[in-house]
């Protein structure tokens, strides 16, 4: 076995502290004196929670931005930037889910390379070649870095890699550099009941497809494998405890420690086509980011067995039924959860077929698969298995 494991610029993770307490002793130790709040509408405007960061935060705080849009497309991203440079933090707190935390990385981006176009924008995304090697352009450092306080369970919190929409070309671009993910991560269950039961529980199988598909890399890893298997476990417990209970706080913090040892590959070791495709259901047919996972992730198990099985197996004996399918398994804890499993459930038939593929086609992880996907005839195999 040979490798390399690239940790993450993140200096620590605080779990099971009040967010506004947590958040405001973080700043101190920090010393920052301008922070800049960036939030989902929602969390702002219909809870108190991010007035009682401000509130907290005192006269160091510089300002909110609270107009993030889901899929992250580049007008959004440029507008939060625009809002930032006007008010020239020396530190972003992101408080929601993947939508702002990623808004947050890609502006990142555009400070430090001076960003106020789409074009521009484009020229650092993550790309493709033909023969499915990368190109990952170099991206100045960042001039202003984030802590985040999720409220749902995608892990973007956890990587320093940000997904970006362009809607002109119908694909969900990917976008990476060290210093973009957060410094410090802020745990706190007690925000998380505001998040409506069907994004917390998707974006749980979100959490639980960065597990499988670590494990099950074409390039797995021993630390990735201890880390994604005990938090496979985690989650599946304690979603289906927050299904039974939704007010039980101490499973909601377990699911949120299942996300962090689940997250340990996000970025870092190659993915495969759940993931890979579910960012074009998104920005093709506006499937929400956690269903992408719900209904994909069994159906690409099943497409790679094949060549996997074995990883597979580990799967199946972290979710306690080693004589079963992974595949199965999975299917059986999305619908435990109420949440949809097939493509027609969430909106997506065969006349989206075609610009799917075509976009997986560019996507890194698509053409990191176990399976090899090397066209797009390979795609639309598994969007009708999964249809």
């Amino acid at each position: 076995m040979q490798g390399r494991y690239d940790f993450l610029d993140q200096d620590s993770v605080v779990f099971g502290i009040p967010v506004a307490q947590a958040i405001a002793d973080v700043v101190a130790s920090q010393n920052a004196q301008r922070v800049f709040l960036i939030a989902s509408k929602t969390l702002s405007r219909q809870t108190g929670v991010v007035d009682q960061i401000q509130a907290a935060l005192k006269s160091r705080y510089a300002g909110r931005f609270d107009e993030c849009v889901a899929h992250v497309p580049i007008d959004s991203v440029l507008k939060a930037a625009a809002a930032v440079r006007q008010a020239q933090p020396d530190l972003l707190v992101t408080v929601g889910g993947g939508t702002p935390i990623d808004t947050a990385k890609i502006l990142q981006i555009c400070l430090a390379e001076n960003i106020t176009t789409a074009k521009a924008l484009l020229d650092f995304r993550i790309r493709v070649n033909e023969d499915g090697a990368r190109v990952v352009p170099r991206v100045a450092p960042s001039p202003v870095r984030q802590i985040a306080a999720p409220t749902t369970l995608s892990g973007a919190e956890f990587s320093h890699l940000g997904g970006c929409s362009d809607p002109d070309r119908a694909v969900k671009d990917l976008y990476s550099s060290p210093d973009i993910g957060a410094r410090v991560v802020i745990l706190d269950p007690a925000i998380t009941v505001h998040t409506p039961d069907w994004l917390w529980f998707s974006t749980g199988i979100r959490a639980v497809d960065h597990a499988v598909e670590t494990v099950c890399s074409r390039h797995p890893q021993p630390f990735t494998d201890a880390t994604c298997l005990h938090g496979l476990a985690m989650l599946a417990t304690s979603l289906r405890a927050s299904r039974a209970d939704a007010a039980d706080q101490g499973s909601r913090l377990d699911s949120q420690l299942g996300v962090w040892l689940a997250s340990t590959g996000l970025g870092r070791i190659d993915w495969g086509a759940s993931h890979g495709i579910g960012h074009q259901l998104g920005a093709v047919a506006g499937v929400p980011h956690g269903y992408t996972s719900c209904v994909m992730l069994h159906n690409v198990l099943r497409f790679n067995h094949g060549v996997n099985a074995d990883r597979q197996q580990l799967i199946s004996t972290a979710l306690g039924d080693a004589g079963r399918d992974a595949a199965d398994l999975i299917e059986a804890l999305v619908r435990d959860l109420g949440l949809p499993t097939r493509l027609k459930d969430v909106g997506v038939g065969r006349e989206h077929f075609e610009a799917i593929a075509n976009g997986a086609m560019q996507n890194m992880m698509v053409r990191s698969n176990p399976r090899p996907i090397d066209r797009p005839g390979d795609v639309i195999q598994i969007l009708e298995q999964s249809l």
